[in-house]
């Protein structure tokens, strides 16, 4: 029937479509004395046969109903019907419709003193006028023009709104919810998909009747110069109105916003600039601005909302056993008066679904998403663009016309109080620590308000973790030197093949909220209306203050951290040698864990699980982490073959909470005893180095008063013996006490053997012969054959952010100074004497591997960099 129905719509010339869609109710109740009234209105002539044909044709696969009153003419004037867009499906439906409820037809010509048209429907869009919606078509043209001709003569004007695909009833269909049409317009064969499979699903409203001298009356009135223009903006006014109250309001920033962003001054300065520096013309760089502007935008759809929401409920059930929210009651309070900025870490894929859907189960608006261009693939793409995803490209280097196309656009955001979400992480972390905060997103949202306040900012930093993650695996393969793959759908079809796996429970934090106005106080900053040109400092401030922003909505998503039963149990078996433990220690360790974290919170916001520690052990193996080998003398647990790569991913999300009593832990338990004040001043030394690595929330001040606390629950336990007279020591070497210490001890060890290889490095090379890029890729490099020699082979030995962490903090500290001109890193003896501390927390076997290992030859460094230039793993 469809292809019947596209053969009689490609011959006729002047019957024409409309391109939106949804769904209808029933209209078997039209009111009888309709017709009584219509009958009189004497039609001007009768349709041809050849339209008469085609209508009959559409009515086969169209049965639509009609939505309120059938309106009542006056019969002296000329009926027309205005349509939004040049169509030929719909003005056959409308067409039917007329015919049916005895209006005048919308299909045959209208002959009338002054007025003289081969059809009665007006489209305020015509395809064939290259102008588009801003100008008058020429029918509307004619008949504005007969009128002021003649003042006794009147037009009647009824605005027609049709809708596919949107019948109540049948709103449980996901894929009826995700065809379903709104504001946008459907390609030919989208329009024939909807005549033939939603045809039965359409309704029509006839809007009430304008009458076309008052509305020239009214026009003559304003300030338009141009009367049709005017006009016929008013008409599609009333029929957005009436589109508005039955699908919602058009939220797509590409059909709403594209005009004002591309007009803007800034963009237009940008604009003019490019063509002088490219020598092209005006018109060619506007429409590469606008084809930034498209690629950009986001193209908000109510229906794919409701689509995901109906989608996402089911893909939750079958992947995850439950989603738990926290905190939600801090945005809710915040949402009426402020502008909402959500910064949440980025460990998965799921995170772009999870938070909307949270978001929007619990009433608020989804916010707009700022999406990598990598998600900007065929048909997911779309989606996330109807979902609100805004895409932006990895970098704006080189490309000042993109950069201001894209400010613009989060300006326009801005200044609408459209909620917005990015992750200021970059990109999604594939060791589960807090990846450095990448400021560009920050900046320009801070810039925009400073640019021109609207709402208060608030920003919400968010902290989400998992169980398990789909994309555990490539994480690991990625941080071993794996080439990332971009987003594609084989990919996708990968990952659906896990949709029947159980990937536990997912968690999600909303952390302590972060007020822009109390960032500009602190920092002395002003709006650009405020600051005087001559100001320097102001740039200074600004920056400061941005960069402050960042690392307190990465320390405020750590104190939301929450610890859950998989991230412990991580915990605990990664710090055992072959990753396994006698159960009842296991238990034990659990548990030591559980009582130091309620003992010492890390923070008000932060949760630890209450799952017991035997139902902790019966959840990992539920989620096939973990195995039991049974034995005599008690059962063993171990990592599940394959999974520890993977737990350490989980073990990373929460270590920030508990690394400061594991350090604690490292220097008793390596020296066996040590004085306070020795411990102290180790702790003083090496505190910014963790604190900058895990985004830790105490200020260096303030340790000395953390670490009182920390020792004294350490002591209460039993891991920690106070021996007197300011000296600490472990306990009995085989007791039990003595192995909870050496586990507790472990991940702090891990990260002080990262900073000592890093050391050795600098330090064997010399000074101001390394660039921080070298330095941070041999680093990896070397990490990788640790790790094999080592026998653990986990990634976070040869994690380069963490070195990059490492490597900035050193500068920061002003241990090491990059030259200017050749970006070598020099540092003095302070370097060795900061190696020297490694041997209070690592024992002498491993420092010896690493110093050795750090001892590499001109020619081994020169093969190293050009293996890792091409991107390749390291091959040992």
């Amino acid at each position: 029937m469809t292809q019947k129905l596209a053969q009689w719509f490609g011959k006729s010339s002047d019957v024409l479509s409309d391109k939106s869609s949804s769904s209808a109710n029933s209209a078997d109740n039209l009111h009888s004395d309709a017709s009584a009234n219509q009958t009189a209105h004497a039609k001007k002539s009768e349709p041809s046969s050849y339209r008469r044909a085609s209508a009959k044709g559409l009515s086969l696969a169209v049965k639509p109903t009609v939505l309120g009153e059938v309106p009542v003419l006056d019969p002296s004037k000329p009926t027309f019907y205005v349509i939004r867009e040049y169509s030929r499906s719909n003005s056959l439906l409308v067409g039917m419709m007329t015919d049916e409820l005895n209006l005048p037809s919308a299909l045959a010509s209208v002959a009338h003193a002054g007025v003289s048209e081969t059809s009665a429907m007006v489209f305020l869009k015509d395809r064939r006028n290259k102008k588009g919606a801003t100008s008058a078509t020429p029918r509307l043209e004619r008949l504005v023009q007969a009128c002021l001709a003649d003042s006794s003569l009147d037009v009647n004007l009824i605005p027609v709104t049709i809708l596919w695909g949107r019948a109540p009833d049948k709103e449980e269909s996901l894929f009826r919810l995700l065809v379903a049409d709104e504001w946008s317009s459907p390609s030919i064969p989208k329009q024939l998909f909807n005549i033939g499979v939603l045809g039965r699903d359409t309704f029509v409203r006839f809007s009430e009747v304008k009458s076309l001298q008052k509305l020239i009356s009214d026009a003559k009135a304003g300030v338009g110069d141009d009367l049709t223009h005017t006009i016929a903006m008013r008409l599609k006014g009333y029929l957005d109105k009436q589109r508005t109250s039955i699908v919602g309001p058009d939220l797509s920033d590409r059909r709403n916003i594209a005009g004002q962003i591309l007009s803007s001054a800034v963009v237009q300065s940008a604009i003019e600039k490019e063509a002088q520096a490219t020598g092209k013309p005006i018109v060619e760089i506007k429409k590469q601005a606008a084809g930034y502007l498209g690629e950009i935008t986001s193209d908000y759809s109510h229906s794919v909302i409701r689509f995901f929401d109906h989608f996402l409920t089911w893909l939750w059930t079958r992947l995850y056993d439950g989603v738990e929210v926290r905190h939600f009651e801090r945005v809710r309070a915040l949402a009426p008066d402020h502008q909402i900025v959500y910064v949440p870490c980025h460990r998965s894929h799921i995170d772009y679904l999870l938070l909307s859907y949270v978001i929007y189960k619990r009433g608020l608006r989804i916010p707009h998403i700022a999406a990598g261009e990598n998600l900007n693939i065929p048909v997911l793409g779309e989606l996330l663009r109807n979902g609100g995803a805004f895409f932006m490209r990895r970098s704006f280097k080189g490309n000042e016309l993109y950069s201001t196309v894209f400010k613009e656009y989060v300006h326009t955001l801005m200044q609408r109080a459209v909620p917005m979400e990015y992750f200021i992480e970059g990109g999604r972390s594939r060791s589960g620590r807090l990846l450095p905060p990448k400021m560009g997103m920050l900046a320009m949202t801070v810039n925009s308000h400073l640019r021109e306040p609207a709402k208060p900012v608030v920003f919400i930093p968010t902290y989400i973790s998992y169980e398990r993650i789909m994309e555990g695996a490539t994480y690991v393969g990625e941080l071993k030197g794996k080439p990332k793959e971009s987003e594609n759908w084989l990919g996708l079809l990968k990952t659906a093949k896990k949709i029947e796996r159980i990937f536990g429970t997912v968690h999600l934090s909303f952390g302590e909220p972060l007020y822009l106005a109390d960032f500009m106080e602190k920092f002395s900053v002003k709006t650009d209306s405020e600051t005087p040109a001559d100001d320097t400092s102001a740039t200074a401030n600004r920056h400061a203050m941005i960069a402050n922003l960042g690392v307190k909505v990465m320390q405020n998503i750590n104190k939301a951290a929450v610890v859950n039963p998989v991230s412990l149990l991580a915990l605990v078996l990664l710090s055992t040698p072959k990753s396994a433990l006698d159960e009842a220690q296991c238990l034990e360790q659990i548990a030591l864990y559980q009582r130091i974290a309620q003992s010492l919170p890390y923070d008000a916001d932060t949760h630890v699980t209450d799952m017991t520690p035997s139902e902790i052990l019966a959840y990992g193996a539920g989620l096939k982490l973990i195995t039991r080998t049974p034995h005599l003398l008690g059962d063993m647990i171990r990592v599940a073959d394959k999974q520890a790569p993977l737990l350490s991913y989980f073990r990373n999300n929460i270590l920030h909470v508990f690394i400061l009593a594991s350090f604690m832990a490292a220097l008793v338990q390596r020296n066996g005893r040590i004085r306070r004040e020795q411990l102290d001043s180790i702790t003083n030394l090496m505190y910014p180095f963790l604190q900058t690595e895990l985004f830790l929330k105490t200020a260096l001040r303030n340790v000395p008063a953390l670490t009182d606390r920390i020792l004294q629950v350490l002591t209460d336990e039993g891991v920690i013996v106070d021996l007197g007279h300011g000296v600490l020591g472990a306990p009995e070497g085989n007791s039990e006490s003595y192995q909870q210490l050496v586990v507790l001890a472990s991940p702090a060890q891990q990260s002080l053997e990262r900073y000592f290889m890093a050391l050795a490095l600098l330090s064997e090379q010399g000074s101001d012969k390394l660039t921080a890029e070298q330095a941070v890729n041999l680093c990896y490099v070397l990490g990788q054959r640790v790790s094999v020699l080592y026998a653990d082979d986990l990634p976070d030995m040869f994690d380069k952010a963490l070195f990059t962490s490492f490597i900035d903090t050193l500068k920061r500290l002003d241990y090491v100074v990059e030259n200017a001109e050749t970006k070598t890193l020099g540092f003095d003896a302070r370097i060795n004497k900061i190696a020297e501390h490694a041997k209070f927390v690592l024992n002498p076997d491993m420092m010896q591997l690493l110093r050795h290992t750090a001892s590499l030859d001109n020619a081994e460094i020169d093969t190293a960099m050009r293996e890792m230039s091409k991107k390749r793993k390291f091959r040992l």
